[in-house]
């Protein structure tokens, strides 16, 4: 039976009754984990194995935003901490090889953990690129202020997860950096002239454009569509993402339920596929959302469904690597980008 265009989080560590019969019935493409659904890794893989069982897809894809710094997941007792990406950019001024070997190892560590898991899909790499007067909402998981300096890295980043088997979400795309508010809390909007988001914001998207996923941005870029942001905006989605990008992967909505969109549930939902996106995503576990979502969204069928299967193809199985000598490597460029000054 054919899986609706949805990513779903569900309330906690365990699926309830009625979330599994709604996830039963209404069949999303895929899930994702935050906190409230983490306790242990043994109770992780449960869960995973439970979502995937519910749709009868071992495949379906679970995600998680396991970045390092202050987004991160999987945390102790049970997983160990992770840098902020900005480390990787210390270290790449200091050496260009430096900053990108940290960001593969710390990338590669990571899809270890998630791997174990059984975990997918991990929402990374950034490649937004901040600007002066911006919202802290990015800040420190931002790998630089240079496109290509970030796209390079993010380069790294994508080969460490995808060498532990673990697909890539390039996010935020087309570009968060120059949000003046949390998205969460509402909607930002960007009055910079296209030329200068061409220089920088778009061009450090550009060379990532082959990644198998990626995840809007809430944010309004009013040379373009002054009334809309990028997720809810066919123009930007068409002319930009698609067209001066490049990206021709799966493209997933930043979570429906966040503040920066307006209307309900179901609005917001008809609107990020009315704009072109393959896939909506709703985080928050609200099953009277999660309804809503449902309700509004298509059968995943079309160029979305062989986008999507394009994605899940291009996962391939972990390569072998010593873990306690790639940890070891890590804490020691992380020592010393600290004596740089990070």
């Amino acid at each position: 039976m054919q899986s609706r265009a949805f990513i779903t989080g569900v309330s906690g560590p365990e699926l309830s009754p009625a979330e599994r019969a709604f996830v039963r019935e209404e069949r999303p493409w895929g899930f994702i984990l935050f906190k409230r659904n983490i306790d242990t890794p043994s109770q992780v893989s449960a869960l995973v194995r439970e979502l995937q069982g519910a749709v009868d897809r071992p495949d379906a894809p679970v995600l998680i935003d396991q970045e390092g710094g202050r987004v991160q997941r999987l945390g102790p007792p049970h997983w160990p901490v992770y840098p902020a990406g900005a480390l990787f950019g210390v270290l790449y001024d200091i050496d260009r090889a430096l900053g990108l070997s940290a960001a593969r190892l710390s990338a590669r560590l990571i899809a270890a953990d998630l791997s174990d898991s059984g975990v997918t899909v991990d929402c990374l790499p950034l490649a937004d690129v901040p600007a002066p007067g911006a919202d802290a909402v990015i800040g420190n998981r931002a790998y630089g202020a240079e496109p290509k300096k970030v796209a390079a890295i993010a380069r790294a980043v994508t080969e460490g997860l995808q060498q532990g088997g673990i697909l890539p979400v390039l996010k935020h795309i087309p570009g968060h950096g120059r949000a003046t508010a949390d998205t969460h809390l509402r909607l930002p909007k960007v009055d910079t002239p296209l030329a200068e988001l061409q220089r920088t914001d778009f061009a450090a998207f550009q060379p990532l454009a082959d990644l198998p996923m990626a995840m809007t941005a809430h944010v309004v870029f009013s040379a373009l569509d002054p009334a809309r942001p990028a997720t809810t905006s066919a123009t930007i989605i068409e002319q930009v993402i698609r067209g001066m990008i490049g990206f021709q992967g799966l493209l997933m909505s930043d979570d429906v339920s966040m503040n920066a969109l307006s209307g309900t549930i179901a609005e917001r939902t008809q609107a990020i596929f009315g704009a072109g996106c393959d896939v909506a995503l709703h985080c928050n576990g609200k099953l009277e959302e999660m309804a809503d979502v449902a309700r509004n969204t298509p059968e995943l069928s079309g160029q979305a469904l062989k986008r999507a299967q394009r994605a899940l193809a291009s996962r391939k199985p972990p390569q072998a690597f010593d873990r306690l000598r790639a940890r070891a490597e890590l804490d020691a460029l992380i020592e010393r980008a600290g004596t740089a000054g990070a």
